[in-house]
């Protein structure tokens, strides 16, 4: 209970703190937009999502980011003008439907975006690949290339499954996000360190890991033995430069032989979705929770395994378990959605959190 009260109360300072901040963002010329903050949050539900039957956590972001919230106390503020940004963003291009709000409705729908280069045209992500491993070539180049094309299919919709796995209504969501990923560089090191956990430690040169190559303007890869059954984290928007990236796990980056049913590179998709600004699909709560996109399911849980259209229904809705958001099986996962897309793209546009990646291109 005690948690529970120092996140409510922290949130409540960051909304308190943040209401002489909003008009300071100038995104239109047109009439004052007005964003429904109300539902935004930093903090999960639960402490876990649970573990697969395999006993895996897929994902450890939202743990890291309340570790993160606890030493610096200013990033509470500078996730709410995010998040705050990219509502209005997004409104501003829904000129029909302005505003924001929680699930089914945050952003505002009807009407097609306006043309914007920043919004609609190519982005190209340099990445920068450090990998801790317990003998120099444990990870092979044959694993990274597998990584690099499983995120240039996710997120360029050319996944096989999703041509395969038609999921009726959703399939008209499916998004193409239009994002390419090429390696700039790989750092090894070798290290005898059974697992890393997802204190950062990795990331830190002075603790054995590989310090990150200018994040600004290259996506930072840690590939690691992380433990705990934990299959990666992400830093969200907003955070530290100097821990900013995504880590996965030895045997779940790229397509491996080990790792399975994660084991086709999926892992990355799901935390570089983070490191867009994309929350867990199920808002990492109940069904009074949210994960600020309007065209994806209100959920209540993480879904695992390999489950069909319909199988699963949460929230009076059917579950949209196939999309990289959820926890399912790597096999099992083919979409992004285009409200998902919107998020994520606005990070991209003139004031938005990830701009310089566009800006060195």
């Amino acid at each position: 209970m005690k948690r529970v009260l120092v996140s409510l109360t922290a949130i409540a300072l960051v909304l308190t703190s943040c209401q002489n901040d909003q008009n300071e963002i100038d995104l239109t010329d047109t009439q004052e937009i007005q964003i429904d903050m109300s539902d935004f949050t930093l903090y999960a539900e639960d402490e876990s999502a649970g573990k697969s039957a395999q006993g895996a956590e897929k994902c450890h972001s939202m743990q890291n980011l309340a570790m993160r919230l606890e030493k610096n106390p200013g990033l509470a503020k500078k996730m709410y003008d995010i998040e705050y940004f990219t509502r209005k963003y997004i409104a501003s291009k829904k000129p029909d439907n302005p505003g924001g709000g929680n699930g089914g409705g945050n952003g505002g729908g009807g009407g097609d975006p306006e043309p914007d280069p920043f919004y609609t045209g190519s982005i190209s992500i340099p990445v920068v690949v450090n990998i801790l491993e317990d003998f120099d070539g444990q990870v092979t180049q044959a694993q990274i290339d597998s990584q690099m094309q499983v995120l240039n299919e996710d997120f360029n919709n050319s996944n096989p499954n999703t041509t395969q796995q038609k999921a009726q209504d959703f399939f008209s969501l499916v998004a193409d996000v239009d994002i390419t990923f090429n390696v700039a560089a790989v750092n090894r090191k070798e290290s005898n360190r059974p697992s890393w956990g997802t204190n950062d430690a990795m990331k830190d040169s002075a603790e054995g890991g590989i310090d990150a190559t200018n994040p600004a303007q290259f996506l930072n890869i840690w590939v690691c033995n992380i433990g705990g059954g934990i299959l990666g984290y992400a830093q969200f928007p907003g955070g530290d430069p100097a821990t900013d990236g995504i880590v996965v796990g030895i045997d779940f980056f790229g397509s491996v032989n080990n790792g399975s049913p994660y084991n086709d590179g999926r892992t990355a998709t799901h935390e570089v979705g983070h490191w867009l600004n994309l929350r867990h699909i199920w808002g990492d709560g109940r069904c009074n929770r949210d994960d600020f996109v309007s065209d994806t399911p209100k959920s209540d849980a993480a879904n695992y395994g390999c489950l069909g259209y319909g199988d699963e229904v949460s929230c009076r809705s059917i579950d949209m378990t196939m999309n990289y958001m959820d926890y399912t099986d790597d096999d099992c996962m083919y979409m992004f959605t285009q409200g998902q897309n919107e998020r994520m793209r606005a990070l991209f546009v003139p004031g938005g959190a990830r701009e310089s990646f566009v800006l060195v291109q």
